[in-house]
């Protein structure tokens, strides 16, 4: 089975084929930088990450690109707020993304262009757009007119009709149509602008990305992603103004992850509701609130809350366990059926993960996978002290690689004190069993059974057989 992807477009799962042989190019609508990133605008820029690390697991080579929004609404009015200039407010919070990104192992964008670094190439695309007749001006301000776009709304499913009744339509003399949006808006008093044919302004939000995306990946690319909030009107809009100027399909696929809630409300500043990525990481350890925020589908809702993310932390634990046990086990030159059957089950379930993310990257089921293989590793260190060597190695290389593809980083630093300890703990329950079976020779069976029974509550199992005491970790 190939990967498929839930399409938003059309809505539903489509075997994907890139437009480039071997090559996949993907946009992602990155921050807008007059703040930190919250832990509900992380799930999105993880979601991307997996399926770029898949891709390229699968030997695709990608080519990313996430924007910044370094001027619009909310950056001016947070610089009002701050007395920071624009450029400034923007450095301060881009640089403060990519330290969170980095924190929570999301791989960086291959290109992160910042929208007031492309002013002149988003100046000559409203041009074309007023050429080709799609967009007008009206006193210094620049407008895309839906009607001349007859597939508007073929994404959100949103009709025209319906928005001129005014559903999320700001009242606004200057427009022809109710729903119309701003390509270029005029210069108010305190606020940064730029020369233009209309006189001084600022680019409107979605032609930003549209520009963006076009001079960076070609005028038609394979994957658009970004939460499921901007599909109307951001992403809507970024269709009619790019397919309005190239005549070409904008992307071929669109990836919408839901949304993080908490107490079942969406997360998100204008509710207050927020927590910021550097907060949560003051609370969780990187790698923990990454696995809790690949726990849900994509697609799904997650919630917020302690006991979610106590259960990551709870499974990631199990995850690092099996891989100390493995690590721990010494290797021999012999393989044995019991391994042979051991590699079987590492393999069909690096099988089952494959297909889990084959099917519209199902990380739940994922990572179900990998809790195939933990339990496989611990069924068999359980029993076992040593494996063959080329055993250990697959083994030990499938579970990092499909880690890997999530994301999650896990070092497994072999001690030599901690094998020292092993050898001590072993010759100490040798010892207490040699005692053991001298009480028993001596019918002092009292004795034999509370040294069993304390044992056993430390964890360690031990069983009297025909051919002696044996003993193992529970």
């Amino acid at each position: 089975m190939g990967l498929k992807i839930f399409n938003t477009m059309g809505m539903r799962k489509e075997e994907f084929s890139p437009l480039r042989k071997g090559e996949v190019r993907i946009y992602v609508c990155g921050p807008t930088v007059y703040d930190f990133i919250h832990v509900g605008n992380a799930r999105a820029f993880i979601i991307a990450d997996i399926v770029r690390r898949y891709l390229e697991y699968k030997g695709y080579k990608v080519t990313l690109v996430s924007n910044i929004t370094d001027v619009d609404d909310k950056m001016i009015k947070r610089s009002q707020e701050t007395g920071l200039s624009l450029q400034q407010l923007g450095e301060i919070y881009s640089n403060a993304y990519f330290e969170d990104i980095a924190a929570l192992n999301i791989k960086k964008p291959d290109i992160c262009p910042r929208a007031t670094q492309h002013i002149p190439e988003i100046i000559d695309a409203i041009e074309k757009l007023i050429q080709k007749g799609y967009a007008y001006q009206a006193n210094g301000d620049v407008y895309f007119d839906v009607t001349k776009f007859k597939d508007y709304g073929k994404l959100s499913g949103n009709k025209i009709e319906a928005l001129e009744m005014g559903a999320r339509i700001e009242v606004n003399p200057k427009k022809k149509n109710p729903a119309d949006f701003a390509l270029w808006k005029a210069q108010k008093e305190g606020e940064p602008g730029w020369h233009s044919p209309w006189g001084r302004g600022r680019p409107g939000w979605h032609i930003e990305c549209s520009t963006m995306a076009i001079k960076y990946l070609g005028e038609t690319f394979d994957i658009h992603m970004g939460g499921k909030d901007l599909i109307f009107p951001h992403h809507e809009n970024e269709i009619a103004q790019a397919e309005a100027l190239t005549g070409k399909t904008f992307a071929r696929y669109w990836i919408h992850n839901e949304w993080l809630t908490v107490e079942g409300q969406k997360m998100s500043k204008s509710l207050g509701n927020f927590i910021t990525v550097r907060d949560a990481l003051k609370m969780y350890a990187p790698q923990v609130l990454r696995f809790f925020l690949i726990s849900a589908h994509y697609r799904s809702p997650l919630d917020f809350n302690k006991e979610n993310l106590r259960l990551a932390e709870i499974n990631l634990t199990r995850i690092v366990n099996a891989l100390e046990r493995l690590s721990s086990l010494k290797e021999k030159s012999e393989k044995s059926n019991e391994e042979k059957n051991f590699l079987l089950k590492i393999r069909k379930a690096k099988e089952k993960f494959e297909e889990a993310m084959d099917d519209d990257f199902n990380t739940p089921l994922a990572i179900s996978a990998i809790f195939d293989i933990v339990k496989t590793i611990n069924a068999y260190t359980d029993e076992n002290t040593e494996i063959e060597s080329s055993v250990k190695k697959e083994t030990y290389e499938t579970l990092s690689s499909l880690l890997d593809v999530l994301g999650i980083k896990i070092e497994v630093k072999k001690k030599k004190y901690a094998e020292d300890q092993m050898a001590l703990i072993r010759d100490l329950v040798e010892l207490i069993l040699e005692i053991r079976q001298k009480m028993r020779r001596r019918k002092e069976w009292e004795i034999a059974d509370e040294i069993r029974e304390k044992l056993q509550k430390l964890g360690f199992l031990v069983e009297d057989t025909p051919k002696g005491t044996k003993w193992k970790l529970r």
